[in-house]
């Protein structure tokens, strides 16, 4: 079982996003990594056959199960259907009917609905055959579909971004197959915890794929490693270029001397006219020869220069300076006292209480449909207590899922001089920057965003405008970012010294954020 790429190259809108690139994948789980838009989602739909080749050639040995990021379903879909057996399950029901024909008896598949249970099961799903898909939230919809992938038993899994939307249950599902897992495997995924199972990592970067044997801790390692020696190569080349311009000033200054004492020879006459020219002829060559040898020298130190600042540029981790809130520590941010809230006349939440004092970062943690969404709903506003009381600063922020906090329509930079108008021209650009839109990138139009790119640029219109929100809420904020966009908000929230709370089932950027608190739906 394994699958070979060889020289293979992909473009899109005149953009190579890789160029002959060769890599190889055998009986291992292999996390595939790197900036959104660096081709990993086109990679893999290359090696599935869902996209055509441009050049290169691509070989694999064994059968391939594929998991796109969302699973399609139409109104009437059922799980049997997700699962291909549909047929093979009416043979069993006709024949537990009593209806059954001598061909059904032939093709039936006693062991079938046993199957499809241990393949649910696996990935933390107890749902019947005939349940629509429509009716099953987007993270039942995932493991559904991760499930018929497992049915089928295919000798390599491809899967992108398994782990987004997923509750903590659903992630753990996945990681634990995964874990399991003795074929060959390629995920796409910014889930830290689920990199941790696999047994390499393969970076794509617009410098082509570097392969690191091992886990992610084990490739950020190897990352920190090559972000000291490629540090020490910059400094190396830029010392060279300084040395080349030195050397070539005193080449300048002792030509210009020697010059100087032939002027005043041939001024008195002392050398003959033939001796002068051949010296002059000498000089003159010897002068071309230097110039060109320091040119050379430079050109290849600023090559070297270069080289390094883009593999800094890649391995560099981020740093959000920001101001203060001033939050004092004793003050009270939010008071939930006895709540009774829900939708019509059914009640999600029943007398709920919260405090958070002071800037204290806290977590809310629960299943799909616990009520994690009607909290924030209430806090915000959008929803108005049955009973009990609600008290919240009114310096508050919240980046929804859908980041409603943005106009769609206009640019980042409009939106964020929407956001802050006392804000000068150069203090917006500086914020905008320092959460990687630099230059045109923050001319972008919000709407023409990946949703890594919108939520960076929430929270950079949030978090870099000169008065920071007191309290800041984000709803499920690292779905569908890459692992770069990720810690680049771990790094933003770490230098925010407001209060937080977030909904996350995503434990390792918990951790990063360093919340103190954890309130489990």
């Amino acid at each position: 079982m394994s699958v070979i790429l060889s020289d293979l190259s992909w473009s899109i809108d005149g953009r190579n996003l890789f160029s002959q690139l060769n890599l190889s994948f055998g009986i291992e789980r292999t996390g595939l990594v790197g900036r959104n838009g660096t081709g990993k989602t086109t990679l893999l739909n290359l090696i599935s056959g869902a996209l055509p080749l441009q050049a290169g050639h691509i070989s694999v040995t064994g059968s391939l199960g594929v998991l796109s990021q969302k699973v399609l379903t139409s109104p009437a879909e059922t799980v049997a259907d997700l699962f291909g057996v549909t047929e093979a399950l009416a043979i069993l029901h006709r024949a537990e009917a009593g209806e059954a024909t001598a061909a059904d008896f032939e093709s039936a598949d006693w062991t079938l609905e046993a199957r499809m249970t241990v393949a649910l099961a696996r990935v933390g799903l107890n749902v019947l055959p005939e349940t629509r898909l429509p009716t099953l939230s987007g993270g039942q919809q995932t493991r559904a579909g991760l499930a018929a992938l497992v049915f089928s038993a295919p000798d390599f899994l491809l899967l992108d971004e398994p782990t987004n939307n997923l509750d903590r249950e659903g992630r753990r599902a996945v990681l634990d197959l995964l874990v399991g897992w003795r074929k060959g495997a390629i995920v796409v995924s910014h889930d830290r915890e689920l990199l941790e199972a696999m047994d390499a990592i393969v970076e794509l970067t617009s410098l082509g794929a570097t392969r690191y044997g091992g886990n992610w801790s084990h490739y950020r390692a190897r990352k920190a490693l090559e972000l000291a020696a490629v540090e020490a190569n910059l400094a190396d080349a830029e010392k060279r270029i300084s040395d080349t311009a030195r050397a070539a000033q005193a080449a300048t200054e002792r030509k210009a001397r020697k010059d100087s004492t032939g002027k005043k020879r041939a001024a008195k006459g002392d050398a003959p006219r033939i001796l002068l020219g051949a010296l002059k002829s000498r000089s003159e060559n010897t002068s071309g020869e230097q110039a060109r040898l320091a040119e050379r020298q430079r050109t290849e130190a600023m090559m070297a220069v270069t080289k390094a600042r883009e593999r800094i540029e890649i391995l560099q981790p981020l740093s959000v300076p920001m101001p203060s809130t001033g939050l004092r520590a004793g003050r009270t941010v939010l008071q939930i006292n006895d709540v009774i809230v829900g939708y019509e006349d059914q009640p999600v939440l029943r007398d709920f209480s919260l405090t958070l004092i002071g800037p204290e970062r806290v977590a809310i943690i629960g299943a799909n449909g616990s009520g994690k969404t009607t909290l924030l709903k209430l806090i915000t506003g959008g929803l108005k207590p049955w009973a009990g009381s609600v008290r919240v600063t009114d310096s508050l922020a919240l980046l929804d899922q859908s980041l409603s906090l943005l106009d769609p329509a206009r640019s980042i930079r409009e939106n964020f001089h929407r956001l802050h108008p006392q804000v000068d021209e150069n203090a917006c650009r500086a914020a905008l920057a320092r959460f990687m839109f630099r230059a045109d990138a923050a001319l972008q139009i919000v709407s023409s965003l990946s949703g890594g790119q919108m939520l960076r640029a929430g929270l950079a219109c949030v978090l870099g405008g000169a008065v920071l929100p007191d309290l800041l809420i984000l709803d499920e904020p690292t779905n569908h970012l890459d692992i770069d966009s990720i810690e680049a908000v771990e790094a933003g929230l770490r230098a925010y010294d407001g209060a937080l709370l977030v909904v996350s089932h995503d434990e390792p950027f918990l951790k990063a954020i360093n919340i103190g608190r954890r309130i489990v739906f």
